[in-house]
């Protein structure tokens, strides 16, 4: 804001110089003509003084209105400049944050394939108990030793047949329970992991909802800043105009007594040679 003043009060103080030089000179051609008794001559440059010193002050109004426009609307093009730099500036970091969180879950999902796969290929590598059989099985077991030692193999082979039935269905009975509790295992190790997938997806919106926040404070710091600027242009801006008018009003009081009295002392003069 100071260097926008600055800069146009430089450029409009040159100017006037410049004018005040011109209406300097003016003036003292008046002063001599009055001097001179050259009245007529006196009174074309009073005049001509008067329209000068009135349209150097519409110049310098206007010059300064139209300044002051230039410098307010320089602060609301770097204001917008600034506007657009911070949205892509913004927008740029939650895309890349975006991305980041994206490749850690592709990454975990990635660790837990291989970790599942690596600790199915383990569970399934797991011997089977020993066996546990019934005591119903191994009751026939005893009776089926018991009839071959007693020579009675027509009885011993259909106990033995009954027997292989039923250690065969027990069996059978056992691996799926087997199967069973490795499918349980590999369950509650898939449920470990989604756990984790969520407690990660959990963290990054929580990352995501604190970057929302952040822009949202950096915004209203960024308009607070641009009201601030702009308050404080409006107010040089208001001191400005007023030293102005008064500067102006100042330059165009001082100069009409000058000239009255000048007048005055011309008209008892030629009173004085009338009298004499």
């Amino acid at each position: 804001v100071n260097g926008l003043m600055s800069e146009g009060q430089g450029a409009l103080e040159t100017e006037d110089s410049a004018v005040q030089d011109f209406l300097q000179i003016l003036e003292e051609h008046r002063k001599n003509c009055e001097r001179q008794g050259k009245y007529v001559e006196a009174e074309i440059a009073k005049n001509r003084l008067d329209e000068l010193r009135q349209h150097e002050e519409n110049r310098r109004r206007e010059a300064m209105r139209s300044r002051q426009i230039a410098e307010r609307l320089g602060v609301e093009e770097a204001h917008m400049l600034e506007f657009q730099q911070f949205n892509a500036l913004w927008d740029k970091r939650m895309a890349e944050f975006e991305q980041k969180s994206a490749d850690l879950e592709e990454a975990m999902k990635e660790r837990h394939g291989s970790e599942l796969m690596e600790y199915i290929r383990t569970a399934q590598q797991e011997p089977l108990r020993k066996p546990k059989f019934s005591k119903e099985l191994l009751n026939l077991r005893q009776i089926q030793q018991t009839l071959a030692k007693q020579k009675d193999y027509a009885e011993a082979h259909k106990i033995k047949l009954k027997a292989d039935n039923l250690e065969a269905f027990e069996l059978e009975k056992m691996r799926n329970q087997h199967q069973m509790r490795l499918s349980n295992v590999v369950e509650k190790f898939k449920t470990k992991q989604t756990a984790e997938i969520l407690a990660l997806r959990k963290r990054v919106q929580t990352g995501r909802e604190e970057q929302k926040k952040q822009r949202q404070l950096d915004l209203e710091r960024l308009l607070q800043r641009y009201q601030n600027v702009k308050s404080e242009l409006e107010s040089q801006q208001n001191i400005e105009r007023i030293r102005a008018e008064k500067f102006m009003g100042y330059h165009m009081t001082a100069k009409a007594p000058s000239q009255q009295g000048a007048s005055r002392q011309g008209s008892s003069a030629s009173l004085g040679g009338d009298g004499s």
